[in-house]
C-alpha cells in the first residue's frame, strides 16, 4: 500500500480562531496529565491508608478494606467511569445535579468524573502493593518498634511505612504509568484529552496515520519519562544492603 504521509497537517489551520492541529494535541495532552496527575495524588493517599488498614489487627478494618478492594478490583474500569458519569449525579441532592449537569462546562464535569473513577480504581491497586510491601518486612522490625515504646500509629510512621515504599517503588510506578494510559476512556464521556483530539484530528483531515501516530509517540515520551523520574527516585532512596538495595 503506498500512503503519502504529512507531517505538515499538524501546522495547518482548524479553521476555529487562530488554531492549528497541533494545539489540540498540546490541549489534549494538558487534561491528560491533569486527570492522571490528581487521580494519582488521591489513589496514593487513599490506596496507602487502605493498605494500613489490610494488616492492621482484628476484623472489622481489614475487611472493609478487602471489601473495597474487591468490589473496584473486580469491575471493568469502563463500568466504573460510566457510573460514575451518568449514574452517580442521578442520586445526588437535586441542588448539586443541576450544578453538575446543568452549571458546569462539560469539560470540568467530565473532568470531576473521570478523576474520581481513575482515583478509586487505582486506589485499590495501589493498597495491594502497600499491604505486601508492609508484609515482606520481617516481623522483628514490628516487634522491635511495640518493644521500645511506640504506638501502632507511631510504628506504622517511623518504621514499617518507610521501608515498605522503598520496596514497593518499581509496582507503583507501574500503576503510576497505568493511571496515564487509563486516562483515555475520558474521551468516551467527552472529555477532550489526548485520545479524543486525536480521534477529532483524524476525523477533520482525514490523516488518520499521521494523527495515531503523533498520539503513540505523544504517549510514549510520556511514560518514557515518568518511567525515568521513578527510577531516580528509587535510586535516591534505596538503603544500601535492604531488599535489593544497591551494597
Amino acid at each position: 500500500m503506498s500512503y503519502n504521509w504529512d507531517w505538515n497537517v499538524f501546522f495547518k489551520s482548524t479553521t476555529i480562531g487562530s488554531e492549528i492541529y497541533l494545539d489540540w494535541f498540546i490541549s489534549g495532552l494538558g487534561w491528560t496529565i491533569g486527570v492522571a496527575m490528581v487521580a494519582w495524588i488521591i489513589a496514593l493517599l487513599l490506596g496507602s491508608v487502605l493498605g494500613v488498614m489490610r494488616t492492621l489487627p482484628g476484623k472489622l478494618l481489614p475487611g472493609i478494606a478487602t471489601a473495597y478492594v474487591e468490589l473496584f478490583r473486580n469491575v471493568p474500569l469502563l463500568v466504573q467511569l460510566f457510573l460514575w458519569y451518568f449514574v452517580v449525579p442521578d442520586y445526588l441532592p437535586e441542588s448539586t445535579q443541576t450544578w453538575f449537569k446543568q452549571e458546569l462546562n462539560p469539560n470540568t464535569s467530565a473532568y470531576i468524573s473521570v478523576v474520581v473513577c481513575l482515583a478509586l480504581f487505582t486506589a485499590a491497586r495501589v493498597c495491594e502493593q502497600v499491604r505486601t510491601g508492609i508484609q515482606a518486612l520481617p516481623r522483628g522490625q514490628s516487634a522491635a518498634a511495640l518493644a521500645v515504646g511506640f504506638s501502632l500509629p507511631q510504628m506504622y510512621r517511623h518504621v514499617l511505612l518507610p521501608q515498605a515504599f522503598r520496596i514497593i517503588i518499581p509496582p507503583l510506578t507501574s500503576e503510576f504509568l497505568n493511571i496515564f494510559k487509563n486516562s483515555s476512556v475520558a474521551s468516551l464521556i467527552g472529555l477532550s484529552e489526548l485520545l479524543a483530539q486525536t480521534k477529532q484530528t483524524a476525523e477533520f483531515t482525514s490523516n488518520m496515520f499521521e494523527a495515531f501516530t503523533m498520539a503513540t509517540v505523544i504517549y510514549f515520551v510520556l511514560n518514557m519519562s515518568l518511567m525515568g523520574v521513578m527510577s531516580l527516585i528509587e535510586k535516591k532512596v534505596r538503603i544500601p544492603g535492604m531488599m535489593g538495595g544497591a551494597k
